[in-house]
């Protein structure tokens, strides 16, 4: 049984710190409307659609559906963006707009190596960018209709390139995607934010710590893309953050109040799911010949089959 000391830190074997962190994820599901859940989480993996539509309903309330997710997307409380790693997540709007601020500057560095390949110009996507918010000011556009818009402004149409332009606007606090129009999400201005970094690293913080504990400042690191000695500051101002310490490795959790529902023996997690996309180091919960069994070569994360806390094989 797990003990606590007077300086709150917590010993846990490997098993309690399986359970602790299923109970974080609400695996089991919860009493919070889907909205609620992405929001306590801070953002959650979503580059395939469909998964993290699962991945929302799984931790809501009981029988929450796909279309229940679908109305929260809807109704504009939850969109998808680029906010890290130039990757697609499911996150709030606000949320989005402060990652735009916090990582979107950083992240454009990064992409410039990829623009020059392409052959693309800053003109290239100053136009780009003019069409964009002249277009989405009038109304949210499909992601054809918005190329289509670019096509005829003259902006440069090649392989890849209404998807650079698209995901370098969103990193840049331009668009997201917003509403369903049938199976496709339509692409929306995006909102600002006055927030500062500082305030904005320390929600992310805790939205992750409660979400994911008992996790690392490596694993947070890793999951923003953001320098250790940038989030590290963030993390130390959480006063109500224990140290978990298991088989000698120290983690961080936040009991945050959020009582999930009883988590099943068994668990089937959708494909990228941040039960295991949501750390650096997944060692607490796949072993790595089942990991190269979950991962592919080309960066798919399949559905998996988790068993008290343990990734067993795919789903």
């Amino acid at each position: 049984m797990s003990r606590r000391s007077p300086h709150s830190v917590i010993e846990l074997d490997a098993a309690e710190a399986r359970r602790l962190r299923a109970r974080s994820h609400l695996l089991g599901g919860s009493d919070l409307a889907p909205a609620a859940v992405v929001a306590r989480a801070g953002a959650m993996q979503g580059q395939d659609l469909s998964a993290v539509l699962r991945a929302i309903a799984l931790r809501s309330t009981p029988a929450t559906t796909i279309d229940d997710v679908r109305v929260a997307f809807d109704s504009g409380e939850i969109v998808r963006g680029w906010p890290m790693r130039g990757t697609l997540f499911a996150l709030t709007p606000d949320d989005l707009a402060g990652f735009a601020s916090v990582t979107g500057p950083r992240l454009q560095t990064t992409l410039r190596a990829r623009r020059a390949f392409l052959g693309l110009t800053d003109r290239d996507f100053e136009l780009a960018r003019e069409v964009a918010i002249a277009a989405l000011d009038e109304r949210p556009h499909s992601r054809a209709e918005l190329y289509e818009r670019w096509h005829d402004a003259g902006v440069p149409d090649g392989s890849g390139f209404d998807y650079h332009f698209t995901s370098t606007l969103a990193i840049s606090g331009v668009l997201m995607l917003g509403r369903f129009d049938g199976r496709d999400q339509l692409v929306e201005r995006a909102r600002s934010t006055t927030e500062e970094e500082s305030a904005f690293l320390l929600r992310m913080a805790r939205a992750y710590f409660a979400a994911r504990g008992p996790a690392t400042l490596d694993d947070f690191a890793w999951w923003t893309k953001l320098p250790k000695g940038v989030v590290r500051p963030a993390v130390a101002a959480l006063d109500d953050l224990d140290t978990v310490v298991v088989d000698g490795r120290e983690y961080r959790y936040l009991d945050d109040g959020v009582r999930g529902l009883d988590v099943p023996e068994e668990v089937l997690v959708p494909s990228f799911d941040e039960w295991i996309l949501g750390y650096q180091d997944r060692s607490l919960v796949a072993s790595a010949d089942v990991m190269r069994e979950i991962a592919t070569v080309n960066g798919i994360f399949r559905a998996a089959r988790v068993v008290d806390g343990v990734v067993v094989g795919r789903a």
